[in-house]
């Protein structure tokens, strides 16, 4: 049996398989990217695919302190466009 990869997301802390999460990187040039392949250079942090999770993470600044860096409006935008299909 092939052992399903879990992570934590940033905003709910729960524990979940790898395919329910939406990587969000920050690239080593600084930018802040959403990333559908799970395959982007730079440092990465795990949220859930849903609207609450996102909105708790820009309340608490969690995904903030998880990539070490402010992040603008649009990428929390961009995110949620993703989540929602």
């Amino acid at each position: 049996m092939k052992k399903i990869p879990m992570r934590k997301c940033v905003a709910t802390q729960e524990q979940l398989p790898k395919k329910e999460l939406l990587r969000i990187v920050r690239t080593p040039e600084g930018t802040i990217e959403v990333d559908t392949t799970g395959k982007l250079n730079g440092r990465g942090a795990y949220l859930k695919k849903d609207e609450d999770a996102v909105a708790l993470a820009k309340k608490k600044g969690s995904l903030a302190k998880a990539l070490e860096c402010s992040i603008p409006d649009d990428v929390y935008d961009k995110i949620l466009e993703v989540v929602r299909g």
